[in-house]
């Protein structure tokens, strides 16, 4: 009996695997490059971009160094040009379709197979295939020619007849942070970007497959499969479901999940996936099969009016969640130069820093797909902006037919993503328009054309074609209005850049908090690494050309001056300048995340500028090049946590807030005290509190008349959050002076270092050269209480840690 049993799995998978599927081939290997008017070919990486394909070969100086970039406009100028052979069976030659895919070449391409034309592009951010059967050999020869932007550009704006904002960029469906932005170089790029494949089938393939969720409870998922193939007669359709053949509803294409696990952020549940797996078969043969996975959850952007405006929240399987995170851009000005290791990386410290949402930001890339990958997996919201930045876009009907080609290809590429929450047209294109003064100067009948081709793009275009492919919601521009605007404290989501560009006052965040708050934020200087590494020297050094050249907003060092010098003592050595610039950074975003939280639900988010870096600068990033984390990350993983002890001073009056994300009560004893800097207890209060489910609330209230403001610190707890909060600005603080003992044991992952201090140290930085990561820093160690911290690190030394804090520059 179980010899027959085993002859009969035996006969039947010798049955399914008869088949002859689709076949690809990564065209990656052997490529060459030159400048078209050269004779001498260079060894090319693809993907890869004509940047850093000269870096590797030598040719330039690298771009991310000194002033190295200003030399390197010229490659941008120039005409460049990439070639391959490659070499086709028999076999595969005899196969009924080939086609070359590209999934990304930047920007304005033509491509020659065998000398023979196959292909122009002129959008980075699509996809394109072409039947190639006819012309392949078995010796193939595929080069392609990339001819620099600008003659393009000038073209356009030529035929246009009047200038719009901001510059060429605008007519080139690229990253628009090449062309230079102020936390970024200009390296306008060019080259393959993204795989080249040959993909071979004969009667049937898959192209796409899209699942989409029809309806959703406890008990239920019902489920659609869209699926874009061959159209062959005669198929069936097997789905698997984590491995597990389930019924299929041939006449539409339906099946059902059963007792559904939904997937949440991570802050709040399981990010839990499903592995989908679909299988298309004529008779007995397997003809093709695709897999994706999948997050069951339900989501909407809740726009409601009400009595103050109209709210801005997402609400997560019919709940809301309120936002914590930060605006995301590329990792690398050379695409190429991030790994799936980088992309993992930064994602975990998003998640280590309690953030569950990214927005990504409009004037860089769709990321790759393992971006949006580990975002599913590791419970990550993400807010996709199309990619259209501070500019007004050209009209035309070709322009047009680009555009929706473009957000067709990438809505398809990502809606299987249970992580996207929302499309987002642009990023302050309406803003200008309405308060840069774009507008100045022109007829009224040239305003009305460009605000009606705004329109076509952003009020037509892109939300049908998100309206079309997928159930995730469509937000036009952000933010809704201008800070110029009234409303926009109470509508929609608002980007508050009174702060750093206007130099308000940090406190200007506790005053005027928004419905959503999707992106502000302040400079900060890098680690003393990535200052080192621009200068390529060891002694720090802030005047040279090169260093000042990796600071691109106009106003930068003078605004972190003038923030500093307003609320902190400013240092003239360059390492604690250094030092105090990222603990402003910290202070003032995280009195915003917190002022925002506790307003609580009025305010839904508050997504700070910005998380990380595209090469070594002086920005508002809270992550720097290398990956260091600045005070900003340390600090905002702190404002972040689910359960969070707020507090402010409201005149004489201190108010305390206890902020609850979980989906739960939470019931605790809310412990509080002030204690002056060296530990003497100046008056404690505890009471049991329960903290309702997903609210902020206000706890107690305290007079503070009678005491010291310059020399007492509050000190809270509950649950697993814990707090300081001082009454007066850093730079009024009475610190005293102690030392602080340290003691360094060796652990597996790195070194276990525990402080003591007879005194309160404010802001303790702990610093190395070894490379490494510190489980905390830039903390505050109070008076006669053991702090442990962890540095992981592969180094088997930490004989050079040092210590700084705020006391030395305070008294």
């Amino acid at each position: 009996m179980r010899y027959s049993l085993l002859l009969l799995i035996l006969v039947c998978w010798s049955c399914q695997t008869k088949h002859d599927v689709p076949q690809t081939i990564e065209l990656h290997r052997n490529w060459e490059f030159k400048k078209v008017n050269d004779s001498n070919w260079n060894p090319a990486t693809v993907p890869g971009n004509v940047h850093s394909d000269l870096l590797e070969n030598n040719l330039i100086e690298n771009p991310f160094i000194g002033n190295n970039e200003h030399n390197l406009q010229w490659i941008s100028e120039s005409d460049w040009e990439y070639k391959t052979t490659f070499s086709i069976d028999k076999k595969t030659l005899k196969k009924q379709n080939i086609s070359l895919f590209f999934e990304g070449l930047d920007t304005y391409a033509s491509v020659y197979l065998n000398d023979s034309l196959i292909l122009k592009s002129n959008n980075a951010f699509r996809k394109f295939h072409v039947d190639v059967k006819p012309l392949l050999k078995p010796e193939n020869t595929l080069r392609i020619l990339f001819e620099n932007t600008t003659k393009f550009e000038e073209q356009e704006k030529t035929k246009l007849g009047y200038s719009l904002p901001e510059g060429n960029r605008i007519f080139t469906r690229k990253a628009q942070f090449q062309y230079g932005w102020d936390w970024g170089p200009k390296l306008n790029t060019s080259g393959i970007w993204r795989p080249v494949k040959l993909v071979t089938w004969n009667d049937y393939k898959i192209e796409d497959i899209y699942i989409k969720q029809v309806t959703l409870n406890d008990s239920i998922a019902s489920l659609k499969l869209d699926i874009t193939d061959s159209n062959l007669d005669g198929l069936t359709y097997q789905i698997l479901v984590n491995d597990t053949l389930i019924p299929f509803e041939k006449s539409d294409l339906t099946f059902q999940i059963k007792d559904p696990k939904r997937w949440w952020p991570h802050n709040l549940g399981e990010p839990y996936l499903y592995d989908i797996k679909v299988v298309v078969k004529k008779g007995n043969a397997i003809l093709d099969s695709i897999s994706t996975k999948i997050g069951l959850r339900t989501i909407e952007l809740v726009t409601e009016k009400d009595s103050i405006g109209e709210s801005f929240y997402f609400r997560v399987n019919d709940v809301p969640v309120y936002a914590k995170g930060a605006n995301y851009i590329p990792q690398n000005s050379m695409q190429n130069k991030v790994t799936d290791a980088h992309y993992e990386t930064l994602l975990d410290d998003v998640v280590d820093a309690n953030m569950n949402m990214l927005r990504v930001w409009g004037g860089g890339i769709y990321e790759n797909d393992i971006f949006y990958d580990f975002c599913d997996e590791k419970g990550i919201l993400v807010w996709q902006d199309f990619m259209f930045a501070c500019a007004m876009y050209p009209g035309d009907k070709n322009y047009l037919q680009n555009v929706q080609q473009e957000a067709i290809d990438n809505v398809k590429r990502l809606r299987n993503h249970a992580s996207i929450v929302l499309w987002c047209g642009n990023n302050e294109n309406s803003e200008g328009w309405h308060r840069w003064g774009w507008q100045d100067g022109r007829s009224e009948i040239e305003k009305e054309e460009i605000w009606n081709n705004y329109l076509k793009v952003f009020d037509s275009i892109l939300p049908n074609t998100v309206a079309d492919l997928t159930n995730t919601d469509y937000w036009e521009s952000s933010p809704k209005y201008g800070r110029g605007n009234p409303n926009y404290e109470f509508e929609g989501d608002a980007h508050d850049w009174w702060i750093w560009h206007d130099a308000y006052p940090f406190e200007h965040l506790e005053e005027k908090v928004p419905r959503f708050m999707s992106e502000f934020g302040m400079q900060s200087f890098p680690s003393y690494e990535v200052i080192n590494y621009i200068n390529q020297s060891d002694p720090l050094e802030f005047n040279s050309e090169g260093f000042k050249n990796h600071q691109k907003h106009i106003r930068g060092f003078e605004l972190i001056y003038e923030y500093m010098k307003r609320d902190f003592p400013v240092p003239t050595k360059a390492e604690d300048y250094v030092y105090m610039s990222q603990v402003v950074q910290a202070y003032g975003i995280t009195k915003g995340i917190e002022a925002q939280r506790r307003a609580k639900p009025y305010n839904m988010g508050t997504l700070y500028w910005q998380l990380n870096d595209c090469w070594p600068s002086i920005s508002w990033s809270s992550i720097d090049f290398f990956g260091n984390w600045k005070a900003l990350h340390y600090k905002a993983k702190k404002s972040f946590e689910n359960i969070l002890v707020s507090s402010k001073a409201e005149d004489n009056v201190l108010k305390t807030f206890i902020i609850n994300d979980n989906l739960e009560e939470v019931t605790d004893t809310l412990y509080l005290k002030l204690i002056d800097f060296s530990g003497k207890k100046l008056w404690s209060y505890s009471k049991e509190i329960t903290a309702s489910k997903n609210s902020s609330e206000l706890v107690h209230e305290l007079n503070l008349k009678g005491f010291d403001r310059r020399n007492t610190v509050l000190v809270s707890s509950f649950k697993n959050s814990t707090s300081t909060y001082y009454l007066a600005k850093p730079k009024k603080l009475k610190f005293q002076q102690a030392e602080i003992t340290k003691k360094i044991t060796k652990t597996k992952t790195g070194f276990n270092i525990k402080l003591l201090s007879s005194s309160l140290q404010k802001d303790v930085f702990l610093y190395s050269k070894e490379k490494g990561h510190f489980s905390d820093n830039y903390f505050d160690l109070l008076p006669n209480e053991t702090v442990e911290i962890e540095f992981e690190t592969k180094s088997s030394t930490l004989e050079d840690l040092k210590i700084k804090t705020m006391n030395e520059f305070v008294n």
